[in-house]
């Protein structure tokens, strides 16, 4: 076999340029995964709920009167009105087509009229239910009803940022910040999932909170486990205690496929990255900072700031570059620069991920 012929190339432009592929990812891939929704502090009190799109699908989350969550498609199961928008605190959930009512349970309480039915029995009538799981108060959902635990999927994560992050459970959303880019979602998750690049573009990133040299991603079940050591303390642009704990002056990402990432920056310090398919050549990169019990502060307020101005905008104008390369008829799918070594220069990650994105 000719060497040519055994290199791993990129995936071909059409899984990032055709809408029909889009298409067939929102009702297969994407309706199979674990998808993040939301924080639990959106739901502290029974009756909470909000709504959320995945994979084109509108879905309540909610807590019953109980404190059990719960997750359902947002359709009335008479004549398909969405039953509500937003978010919000109810006792019951009425359809405001024909106020046909709904328990948090999910059972048809009552409908105008529907006594003098023959046959029609209201017990046997119920919202379409959703899987929902807490992890670590972040919430995840998969349309898939019959999808393995998160845990199966993504093995030690919990526990792995539970040592990171010691008060985790307590974290609440400081600030949550939308990104529109102009590109495939699948090539910004890539563009995340690589730190090939980071030296190169991302000089704040790499010389203020990393060394580059020690950065390193390796595939953990359905995971992308990104590790490094802080960059030294004379250099860092931020201030952290390296001996208040373990992992005090660590650095740790986990990607968990397909659409969310947890990242703990040197002192402990939780944000996520969130990607949202708007359609076929668009997503939305939803940014979350995080602190115990939402208490304002001020390194992570400047440190928010810095990632917006350098990282986060720095991505952007390499993602949308990218996706414009990706509709040029001069493309071929290059090379991946496979290290058996792994490392920072190494884009073994991308090979893992590009298994994972074939999986239609």
């Amino acid at each position: 076999m000719n060497m040519h012929d055994q290199l791993t190339r990129s995936l071909e432009a059409r899984y990032y340029t055709d809408p029909a592929h889009f298409e067939l990812e929102k009702s297969g891939m994407l309706a199979r995964t674990w998808q993040f929704a939301g924080h639990s502090s959106e739901l502290e009190k029974s009756g909470d709920y909000f709504t959320v799109e995945i994979a084109g699908e509108s879905i309540i989350c909610l807590r019953d009167q109980e404190g059990v969550l719960r997750a359902y498609y947002n359709v009335c199961q008479h004549r398909a009105h969405q039953l509500v928008q937003g978010a919000g605190n109810a006792r019951l959930l009425v359809c405001p087509y024909h106020s046909w009512t709904y328990e948090l349970t999910g059972g048809l309480r009552s409908g105008p009229n529907i006594k003098s039915v023959p046959g029609l029995d209201r017990n046997q009538i119920c919202l379409s239910s959703v899987r929902i799981e807490d992890f670590l108060g972040f919430l995840f959902i998969n349309l898939d009803p019959e999808a393995k635990p998160m845990d199966d999927w993504f093995p030690n994560v919990g526990k792995e940022l539970s040592a990171f992050v010691p008060q985790i459970e307590r974290l609440r959303p400081l600030e949550w910040i939308e990104i529109e880019e102009n590109c495939n979602w699948k090539v910004s998750v890539e563009n995340y999932s690589e730190c090939y690049h980071c030296p190169i573009n991302h000089q704040t990133f790499a010389t203020g909170i990393i060394k580059p040299e020690t950065y390193n991603i390796l595939p953990q079940g359905y995971c992308l486990r990104h590790t490094t050591e802080c960059q030294n303390l004379d250099r860092m642009s931020y201030e952290i205690d390296p001996s208040s704990n373990e992992h005090a002056g660590d650095y740790s990402s986990w990607y968990l496929w397909p659409g969310f990432s947890f990242q703990v920056y040197p002192g402990n310090l939780l944000n996520t990255y969130h990607w949202r398919p708007v359609d076929v050549d668009h997503v939305k990169v939803w940014r979350g900072w995080f602190t115990v019990d939402g208490v304002d502060d001020e390194i992570v307020r400047r440190l928010a700031v810095q990632d917006r101005s350098t990282t986060v905008e720095e991505d952007i104008h390499l993602v949308e570059s990218v996706q414009r390369g990706l509709n040029s008829r001069g493309y071929r799918p290059g090379p991946l620069v496979i290290d058996p070594a792994c490392g920072v220069n190494s884009e073994h990650s991308i090979k893992a991920l590009h298994g994972w994105m074939r999986e239609i």
